[in-house]
């Protein structure tokens, strides 16, 4: 049963950071691209950023180019967002995605939310002084 648990959210300052983590079960993470998306009450989910299977291509939204970094550690079967220079704009329900089909490892359609098949619960993540 594939699943998806993400952690390491919390509260933190404006221009503080966090490393929330994505632990996959039930499948192989190295044959996966992983992504990361936000919600906020009353929008839909918003794509962060994608970590392609292999090559170490890796996609950012415009949100968070030069502020998070997407990573990944196979071995633990785990996946990471590590988010520096938190912004008060931040603050969401972070979620960790894969899915499966053609496009599995790749990046393709990152940015919607509808391109991915399997989701965690989320982690919260509030910015506030």
């Amino acid at each position: 049963q594939i699943q998806l648990v993400e952690s390491g959210g919390g509260l933190v300052q404006p221009g503080g950071s966090l490393r929330l983590s994505c632990l996959a079960s039930g499948f192989a993470l190295d044959r996966y691209a992983i992504t990361w998306f936000r919600q906020v009450p009353g929008k839909g989910r918003e794509g962060v950023s994608c970590s392609a299977r292999d090559d170490g291509i890796t996609q950012y939204a415009n949100s968070a180019k030069g502020r998070f970094t997407i990573s990944r550690d196979n071995g633990r079967n785990t996946a990471y967002l590590q988010m520096d220079s938190l912004k008060p704009e931040d603050p969401a329900v972070y979620y960790c995605a894969t899915r499966y089909g053609m496009d599995a490892g790749t990046c393709h359609e990152y940015l919607n939310p509808n391109a991915w098949d399997y989701w965690g619960k989320g982690t919260l993540v509030t910015v506030s002084s």
